[in-house]
């Protein structure tokens, strides 16, 4: 597990508009999002996934984005002002090993934690705490990147969410380090 944060730079790399041809939000997101969800994405650095996030909820919905780091905020602040989903956002700044959201205990539908778990350092109280916040039912969509994080690694961390209660509802698919977890009703 590592302990080593993306620095805030990184951010403008991951919001580039190639990285869509890849991993394309409007295409990933749909299956697991709807009008009127409660979202939680923790490491959501500029917002790359964030705004296609805050567009699927609708106005009656939102988007819980924490990081570390209050440039990513508030860049990711910025970029959602500019697409028109801001009202839809909230951002909060965690310290390290909180995510700082017990508040939302048991409120939220759906959580993204795309290409952040290997970030995590204590990756156990991660998987309580996003457990604990999902609702009876309420899944998280859970990937890595291929060949910045080994298929053993992303095995031990599944291995380590199921300890924590997780139910695998899409199981890991070929290659792919993607696995849908979702919280015992």
């Amino acid at each position: 597990m590592s302990t080593h944060t993306c620095p805030w730079w990184v951010g403008w790399l991951l919001v580039t508009p190639l990285r869509r041809i890849k991993e394309d939000p409007a295409k990933i997101l749909p299956p697991y999002v709807r009008e009127g969800m409660l979202v939680l994405e923790p490491g959501p650095a500029m917002g790359f996934f964030t705004l296609e996030l805050a567009r699927l909820v609708g106005p009656n919905g939102r988007v819980v984005a924490v990081d570390l780091q209050e440039n990513m905020l508030a860049t990711l602040r910025r970029r959602a002002e500019r697409a028109g989903v801001a009202e839809r956002i909230e951002t909060r700044r965690c310290p390290q090993g909180d995510l700082g959201v017990a508040d939302l205990n048991g409120q939220i539908d759906f959580a993204l934690l795309f290409h952040m778990v290997h970030e995590v350092s204590d990756q156990r109280g991660f998987f309580r705490s996003i457990q604990a916040a999902l609702k009876p039912g309420g899944a998280a969509l859970f990937v890595e990147p291929r060949g910045h994080v080994k298929i053993d690694a992303f095995a031990e961390s599944v291995d380590r969410a199921t300890k924590c209660g997780f139910e695998i509802a899409e199981p890991q698919q070929s290659r792919q380090l993607r696995v849908l977890l979702r919280r015992a009703t």
